[in-house]
């Protein structure tokens, strides 16, 4: 099985033609972002691809980007998805990541959007996955057991550090729902988060070595399952970003850390990991 590293676009500045070379340096084989909403932008996007030989991984989501809007039901989310699937496959990635569903939803109305989700997946041709991401369906770790018991054949992206903050610990006795995830698991966001956050202020910082160690232990859980699953190709994405996700000091606002040096090393880190070959005899 191959590990592709690649790097989320949230946070990257400059413009595309530059940026992807200086990615393919440090050692990123693909990216990750979202589908740029113009035609003209989509085939920009696309031809800077191309050049560089990134591949990718394509992001969409209904109802909002991340916390989705009050009130729409499953049948709207489906709606919204539809119309954004075609243009994500201009991009040719290799599958179509996304936030989805709502929180807030009951049971029977995250069914209903799962069974959609599954019949636009089969449409598109391509795998979709739905991520472990708060303010969504996938948002903690028990909704999310009774969805994957419920419709084994759904594919999800394994973010644990969304998790880690609902539950307000490093999921410590969810051992059993992450074994089940893996077990559903097409790709990884590599994020260290804790027990009051989705993003520690450094991951290389002694401090946080528990949370990353943990954080490890449950990438492993994934790898293993994929690689028993006989899947050719692992994606892992280090999706460290802003937005109130990178600390900032007070009253400066000046970056604790260098997110394009964190994510730089986390996927080195990754990298190194897999190659080594320990997850395997975990």
């Amino acid at each position: 099985m191959e590990l592709v590293v690649c790097r989320s676009l949230w946070g990257v500045d400059g413009a595309w033609e530059e940026v992807f070379p200086r990615l393919a340096r440090e050692g990123f084989a693909g990216i990750e972002t979202r589908v740029p909403a113009g035609r003209s932008e989509r085939a920009r996007l696309i031809r800077a691809l191309d050049a560089s030989g990134m591949q990718r991984i394509a992001e969409i989501s209904a109802k909002g980007y991340v916390v989705p809007m009050p009130h729409a039901g499953p049948a709207e989310h489906l709606a919204e998805l539809a119309e954004k699937v075609g243009p994500a496959l201009e991009l040719s990635p290799l599958f179509i990541n996304g936030y989805h569903g709502r929180d807030a939803w009951g049971f029977d109305d995250h069914c209903r959007f799962v069974e959609g989700f599954l019949d636009l997946e089969r449409k598109a041709g391509v795998p979709m996955t739905m991520e472990l991401h708060r303010g969504r369906s996938l948002w903690n770790p028990w909704i999310t057991r009774d969805i994957l018991l419920r419709f084994p054949e759904l594919r999800i992206t394994c973010d644990f550090s969304h998790w880690c903050v609902v539950a307000e610990r490093l999921l410590t006795h969810e051992r059993d729902i992450i074994e089940l995830c893996a077990e559903h698991a097409w790709h990884v966001h590599g994020r260290v988060g804790y027990d009051q956050g989705p993003q520690v202020p450094d991951p290389r910082a002694p401090e946080f070595a528990v949370a990353l160690a943990a954080h490890e232990s449950w990438w492993d859980a994934v790898w293993r399952s994929q690689e028993r699953r006989g899947l050719p190709r692992t994606t892992w994405t280090p999706e460290y970003g802003i937005e109130g996700y990178l600390h900032h000091l007070p009253y400066t606002d000046v970056p604790v850390a260098d997110l394009w040096a964190v994510c730089r090393w986390a996927g080195q880190r990754a990298a190194r990991r897999f190659a080594d070959g320990a997850w395997r005899r975990a």
